[in-house]
């Protein structure tokens, strides 16, 4: 797989943010982070994603056979106390699922073909509201695995990355997310 340069994706298409808006700069950057560990030979890992859209799916269905059902309201009375009860324990799930599995990842990844390592990555991000500081984390996918390296992260203003125009200075960027992913597998393993 080529690697692409950092020159030439800042000259194909620049991105542009609203720097007024927290919201836009981390949108950016979390999409340009996840473009740059892929073209590292990372390939993204979509269960989470996939388990997350069954969940809402199942939501909706139960929803929808609610408000559909042939009866009127009195006869059906205990079937939507059943439909609503269900509704609320899916929502719980896919809820739990968020706070416990996601939390601020931005990108889960399958461990690098060729590589000795067994655990993929998980790359998450924190731009705090009224703050230009973002923080970018690398850690393993199953930090209990024998091959898990310690979690890297960064913590660095994004002054330092975009043109006061909003336009992302994607060279700056590209060099300190490498770098950040280099310093992650030089990290020496975790001692049991």
């Amino acid at each position: 797989m080529p690697d692409k340069k950092p020159d030439a994706v800042a000259t194909k298409n620049p991105k542009k943010a609203n720097l007024l808006d927290h919201h836009s700069i981390k949108h950016i950057l979390d999409e340009s982070v996840s473009e740059i560990v892929t073209s590292r030979g990372y390939v993204e890992d979509v269960r989470m994603s996939n388990i997350r859209l069954v969940m809402g799916t199942i939501i909706i269905v139960i929803a929808l056979v609610a408000q559909f059902y042939k009866k009127k309201f009195p006869e059906n009375r205990d079937f939507l106390i059943a439909c609503i009860a269900l509704y609320v324990v899916f929502n719980g799930l896919l809820q739990l699922i968020i706070y416990t599995k996601e939390k601020n990842a931005i990108l889960f990844t399958y461990p690098p073909a060729g590589s000795f390592t067994s655990t993929g990555l998980v790359v998450s991000s924190k731009l705090p509201r009224f703050s230009d500081m973002y923080t970018l984390i690398i850690a393993s996918s199953d930090p209990k695995s024998v091959s898990a390296n310690e979690p890297v992260q960064f913590t660095k203003s994004v002054t330092q990355w975009f043109t006061k125009d909003g336009v992302l200075v994607e060279g700056l960027f590209w060099k300190d997310v490498e770098a950040l992913i280099d310093q992650y597998a030089r990290e020496p393993k975790k001692s049991k």
